[in-house]
C-alpha cells in the first residue's frame, strides 16, 4: 500500500511538472522568409552585386562572339573557342562562388535574427509559413524589423 501511495504520488507529480512545462512553451512561429530577404536592405544590394556580376558574364559572351565573328580561319576559331571556353568557365565559376557565398551570409544574418526573436518571444520553434495551415504566430515583421534595426 506505501508503494502504491508513493507512485501515485510520483505520477502527480510528475503530470504536474509536464503541465506545468507545457504552459511555459508559447508555441511555434512562422516567417515568410522571402519577404524577410525583399526587406533586408543587405540582401537587396547583394542580390543587386551578384546580379551585376551575371550581366558582366553575358556581356562577356556578347563581346566574344562579336571577335569570334572577325576571325577568318578554322584554325584561328578554333584557338579563340578554346581560350574563351577556359576564361568563361573561370569566370563562371567566380560567379557562382560570389552567389553562394552571398546567399549564405544572408541565410546566416536572417537565421541570427530570426533566432533572437525566437528567443524574445518565447517560441519553441520556427517553421517555414508554406508549412503551417492552422495556428502559429507570424515573425515575419519582427525579424524585418530586428534586421533593420542594425545587429546583424
Amino acid at each position: 500500500m506505501k508503494n502504491f501511495k508513493m507512485t501515485m504520488l510520483t505520477a502527480t507529480l510528475a503530470i504536474f511538472a509536464a503541465l506545468s512545462l507545457k504552459a511555459d512553451a508559447a508555441g511555434v512561429g512562422f516567417i515568410n522568409y522571402q519577404k524577410v530577404q525583399e526587406n533586408y536592405s543587405f540582401a537587396v544590394q547583394a542580390v543587386k552585386e551578384v546580379d551585376s556580376k551575371g550581366l558582366e558574364l553575358q556581356q562577356y559572351m556578347v563581346d566574344k562572339e562579336k571577335q569570334y565573328k572577325s576571325l577568318d580561319t578554322p584554325l584561328k576559331k578554333k584557338n579563340f573557342e578554346d581560350m574563351t571556353a577556359r576564361e568563361f568557365k573561370a569566370k563562371e565559376e567566380a560567379y557562382i562562388k560570389l552567389k553562394m557565398a552571398k546567399e549564405e551570409q544572408i541565410y546566416n544574418k536572417i537565421q541570427a535574427a530570426t533566432k533572437d526573436v525566437m528567443v524574445d518571444q518565447k517560441l519553441d520553434a520556427i517553421l517555414d509559413y508554406r508549412v503551417i495551415f492552422v495556428g502559429g504566430l507570424d515573425i515575419t515583421d519582427l525579424v524585418i524589423q530586428k534586421l533593420k534595426n542594425g545587429k546583424y
